[in-house]
């Protein structure tokens, strides 16, 4: 197995501050080159800034020309187009302040296409004024739900909702947005039957636009589980996050898809109480919305997850006796993106050792008044 191998083993791991993340450059590249083959094109991807939320990562996709990205908050938004993104997508609702914010996010950025995406008129109204006030035509994707059940509108109600924006003078239709989450079929051929049914809808409303004349400038579909079955289209583009750094959740739900984890949690042993092992990965380094164990040990044998707390994490391990407080443990998270919002800044592993720190700089928020 590839765990022993050692690869995530800085030499200079003992100087190093728990709990922590490390990240690994070329192994990061390898997974962009990755992408980009599955996609056939660079042009064709709008990988999602939402799983590593640092500017040294964009500017990574953008030396391979990768160009087009897709955020979920505005400070997201913000660093993409800092360093080097030409066309952002905000695939999150905006409402109330954050639509006044966004202008002054574009603002700063002339160059930079921006799309939102929308699901209801309310929106799309608060948008029209805001747009009206600063003289800006702004370019929506109507955001469609295909099985998610979480934002979209169904796409039987879409035709209607399209027209309506055609009908206000500051808004341009320019696409459709799907995201298929609900979509992780750990067999491959299950995955790909799923993701063309529930497209069918789709296919139905893109029909009827046009033969309504109504043009879709673009079709941004899917996220990391079904992109390899919608990079068989090419009238649609990918949105992928998850495989640049990948986590040991999508390793072992989805074997089909070869990419190389490089992001690792670092962690030590802090106690041993009653022949058991406590690390110091609580809660506030590990993302913690899905069942136990939360993460994947890479070096430690896990028998069970004991207690999971803000700050610890007690486990059993047929390994107990040879561990010693003070060791160092190495762990993939089950789900990296949110585990990195977890973390101000990671620690940058080249030839097998830290020399620097990158910025989770995307983590923040913005809430000026």
């Amino acid at each position: 197995m590839e765990e022993r191998t050692g690869w995530y083993r800085p030499t200079n791991a003992a100087s190093l501050k728990t709990p922590s993340v490390l990240v690994f450059p070329e192994r990061i590249r390898e997974n962009i080159r990755r992408m980009i083959a599955i996609a056939g094109d660079a042009a064709r991807l709008r990988p999602h800034v939402k799983t590593h939320k640092m500017a040294e990562v964009v500017k990574m996709q953008v030396e391979l020309g990768i160009t087009r990205f897709k955020c979920a908050t505005l400070t997201e938004l913000s660093l993409a187009a800092s360093n080097g993104a030409a066309d952002l997508l905000l695939a999150y609702p905006l409402l109330g302040p954050d639509i006044k914010s966004l202008f002054q996010t574009a603002a700063q950025f002339p160059g930079v296409k921006i799309s939102v995406i929308v699901d209801s008129l309310f929106a799309c109204e608060a948008l029209q004024i805001e747009s009206a006030k600063n003289k800006k035509l702004t370019a929506v994707f109507v955001d469609l739900d295909n099985g998610m059940h979480r934002t979209g509108i169904a796409p039987d109600l879409a035709p209607d909702l399209i027209h309506a924006i055609q009908d206000l003078e500051n808004l341009s239709f320019s696409g459709l947005h799907i995201y298929d989450g609900h979509i992780h079929d750990s067999d491959p051929n299950q995955r790909k039957a799923r993701c063309q049914k529930d497209f069918e809808p789709v296919l139905r409303l893109i029909s009827q636009l046009k033969e309504d004349g109504i043009e879709i400038s673009e079709l941004a579909c899917g996220g990391t589980p079904t992109f390899p079955i919608h990079a068989l289209y090419g009238d649609r583009t990918l949105c992928p996050g998850t495989p640049l750094l990948w986590d040991a959740g999508y390793e072992a739900g989805l074997p089909d898809l070869d990419f190389l984890p490089a992001a690792v949690v670092l962690g030590r042993i802090i106690s041993k109480p009653r022949e058991q092992l406590c690390l110091d990965l609580g809660h506030k380094s590990i993302a913690s919305e899905m069942d136990p164990p939360r993460l994947k040990f890479l070096d430690l044998q896990l028998d069970r997850v004991l207690n999971h707390s803000e700050e610890h994490m007690v486990i059993s391990s047929d390994q107990n006796e040879s561990m010693k407080v003070g060791d160092l443990v190495y762990a993939l998270p089950i789900h990296v993106c949110p585990t990195m919002a977890l973390h101000e800044e990671v620690y940058v592993v080249e030839n097998k050792r830290v020399g620097q720190t990158w910025k989770v700089v995307a983590r923040k928020r913005d809430y000026t008044i």
